[in-house]
């Protein structure tokens, strides 16, 4: 069983940065493509960034040149580095895998992981 495990949560003064790491567990063959989305209570959630297996990315505006999406293929990570944050920036973060094969075979179209929250506040 697949599973995607999120880290690097936690509470960042406004200005400052966190790098958020999201590893997908199991015997993994590929990944078409991972992500970062947030959720605030009663709001949505929305999606921050996503990269492809080939590394395209994609950003929404309101994190452009603010944070920085990054993979590790060999290690099934997707990372999101988040510099000058912002108090409407907090949100729970949820890491997101699309079409993802297992080395036997299994096939998963979308996983999501369980959440970290990011507060930034002073």
């Amino acid at each position: 069983q697949v599973q995607l495990v999120e880290s690097g949560g936690g509470l960042v003064q406004p200005g400052g940065s966190l790098r958020l790491s999201c590893a997908a567990s199991g015997s993994i063959s590929s990944i078409n493509a991972m992500g970062w989305y947030r959720q605030v209570p009663g709001k949505q959630r929305e999606m921050v960034a996503g990269i492809t297996d080939g590394h395209s990315t994609i950003y929404a505006d309101s994190v452009k040149g603010r944070f920085t999406i990054s993979r590790d293929n060999a290690k099934n990570t997707v990372y999101l580095q988040m510099n000058s944050l912002k108090p409407e920036d907090t949100a729970v973060y949820y890491c997101n895998a699309v079409r993802v094969v297992t080395a036997t075979g299994d096939s998963y179209l979308e996983l999501w992981g369980q959440g970290t929250l990011v507060t930034v506040s002073s």
